[in-house]
């Protein structure tokens, strides 16, 4: 008899009595079943594995190669900083210190006084300290024409201290006069707030040595 007529031919009611060739048949077609099932699930969770530690490897390399790129340029990249820090100093000093903001606001005054401009509000606000100047905001209404506004700025640039005078909800409008609201020879009304600004100096509490907006030795 065949081994397939023996196949054909099995009593399952009775597994013990299978002829020795079928019984083998069958336990190599078991293990080949488990063998092929365990290494399903075993090599996919390694497969798995290995494909986030080639994601992890190539993050790593960019990593390591961005950092390497640093550490060749870092004594050039330590003098740059200090050399920026050098010049942000030398700009900090060119503006008003706390001891001279008084004189200064004083000198905005008389320029506008002596640009022409008619001043009816010039009141100096508390000052707000940032992380190494101070600004501080003054209300304004000035009128004059566009050429003594003029005149006045250009003598707020020349003053001895930099002078950086930023607006804040400031309105210029043409000066209306009379019921029908007709301009008065070109006169302009410029009114809202400015701020100027100081550097922080040793006088000022700040707690970090070496800050930028320090007065240097």
């Amino acid at each position: 008899m065949s081994f397939f007529d023996e196949l054909r031919n099995l009593d399952t009611n009775n597994v013990g009595g299978w002829p020795k060739s079928v019984k083998t048949f069958f336990i190599v077609i078991l293990l080949v079943v488990i063998v092929a099932v365990g290494w399903y699930f075993y090599t996919s969770n390694q497969q798995d594995e290995l494909a986030s530690l080639q994601r992890k490897e190539h993050t790593l390399r960019s990593e390591f190669m961005s950092k390497q790129s640093k550490a060749v340029n870092l004594e050039a990249l330590r003098k740059q900083l200090s050399d920026m820090q050098d010049m942000l100093r030398q700009m900090l000093r060119q503006l008003p210190s706390k001891t001279e903001m008084p004189a200064l606001l004083v000198d905005i005054s008389q320029t506008a006084l002596a640009s022409g401009l008619q001043t009816e509000t010039f009141a100096p606000g508390p000052e707000s300290k940032k992380d190494f100047y101070a600004e501080k905001p003054i209300q304004l209404k000035m009128t004059g024409t566009y050429h003594q506004f003029g005149t006045f700025i250009s003598g707020v640039a020349s003053l001895p201290r930099v002078v950086i005078l930023t607006m804040h909800n400031v309105s210029l409008k043409a000066e209306k006069a009379g019921p029908g609201g007709v301009a008065t020879n070109g006169r302009l009304t410029l009114e809202g707030t400015v701020k100027t600004y100081r550097y922080l100096d040793d006088e000022d509490d700040q707690t970090g040595a070496g800050h930028p907006g320090g007065r240097g030795k």
